[in-house]
């Protein structure tokens, strides 16, 4: 497991919740505080928590924001419309590691009516789809992160292309928790949009509002406790949407990566399951797919650390899923790395 050694050395994994709000006053709509949201989490075995509260960015000012424990943003909402839909109706996630680049962007784009300042607050204008794929790229460009959350939860259109923006962007597979309706009309869909030649990345949130939970957990493999570092890892789709410890090589391309497949060998570490879903008595298995569907499939132990090696085959992509055999349940989704 030489490559996944050298890719991943000086890196822990760290697990937390990729989309929520707090009660950070103004216009937010959480009901927890931030104070509330550090408590929680320490009770949880979280190390952090992304923060989205609407239409202001006071909460990254605030004294109880610590990097590291949060991660910033806000989560917008705009209708989309071109010359060949009617409008359609999505929220979007803008994550950054610091306020400035984000009160950038709202200046950027004067749609927003950015008030300015620490405490200034903006509207949600509609954009149509070219001006969409722009803010995407800003965000890419200024050392964002954009996802599309709960995309089946306003958009309800027939077309899988519809709810496609740009390649390289999170996409919201799991919603609310790993039972929930919109978690298996999310998985769907992104598995649609994979079929189609789509590179985007599987994320999870918990987006109740309301008090950290264990429900929707993100696990990334990151150098050290600090929103930039979580970021830097997001970006390129190297990152878990579970509770499960994966990493994936093939050469020395990571999970969200891609390369050329020939000749090459695809490695494969499972582990780090969080306490949340790590049930005694209980037995896992990790699922390898492709394009073409299951490919392998392996029993894991949850208390060890499981290594995988294979040769790989002339396809589209690979990607790992994990699993709760007891329960018929998928904890974990690890990213594709996809073929040149």
């Amino acid at each position: 497991m030489g490559h996944l050694e050298k890719l991943d050395s000086g890196r822990r994994a760290y697990y937390g919740d990729l989309h929520n709000h707090s009660a950070s006053g103004g216009t937010s709509d959480g009901q927890c505080t931030l104070q509330g949201w550090i408590d929680g989490m320490k009770e949880l075995g979280m190390d952090f928590a992304t923060i989205l509260d609407h239409k202001q960015v006071r909460h990254m000012y605030l004294p109880e924001w610590d990097d590291g424990t949060f991660i910033g943003g806000t989560e917008p909402g705009t209708n989309i419309s071109d010359a060949n839909a009617e409008n359609k109706g999505i929220h979007y996630n803008m994550i950054f590691a610091d306020p400035k680049p984000l009160e950038m962007l709202l200046e950027t784009f004067s749609e927003y009516e950015y008030e300015g300042g620490w405490d200034g607050h903006f509207i949600y204008p509609d954009f149509t789809r070219a001006r969409m794929c722009e803010l995407i790229r800003f965000i890419k460009e200024n050392g964002g992160f954009f996802v599309l959350p709960h995309p089946k939860q306003i958009m309800n259109a027939k077309e899988p292309l519809e709810y496609f923006f740009e390649d390289e962007i999170g996409f919201e597979v799991v919603y609310r928790d790993l039972h929930d309706e919109l978690t298996k009309s999310g998985y769907e869909l992104w598995c649609e949009l994979l079929a189609l030649g789509k590179r985007l990345f599987a994320t999870a949130g918990e987006d109740r509002h309301l008090n950290p939970s264990c429900d929707a957990l993100t696990t990334v493999y990151a150098e050290e406790k600090k929103a930039s570092s979580y970021i830097s890892r997001f970006r390129v789709g190297d990152f878990v949407c579970g509770a499960v410890g994966i990493k994936m090589a093939i050469g020395d391309t990571s999970m969200g990566g891609v390369c050329e497949f020939a000749g090459k060998t695809l490695e494969i570490f499972v582990g780090d399951f969080h306490k949340s879903v790590k049930v005694n008595n209980h037995t896992y298995k990790m699922l390898l797919i492709n394009d073409n569907g299951i490919v392998r499939e392996e029993k894991i132990n949850p208390d060890a650390e499981n290594f995988f090696e294979y040769d790989v085959e002339n396809c589209k992509f690979y990607r790992v899923e994990i699993f709760d055999e007891t329960e018929n349940l998928r904890i974990a989704i690890g990213n594709p790395i996809w073929n040149i």
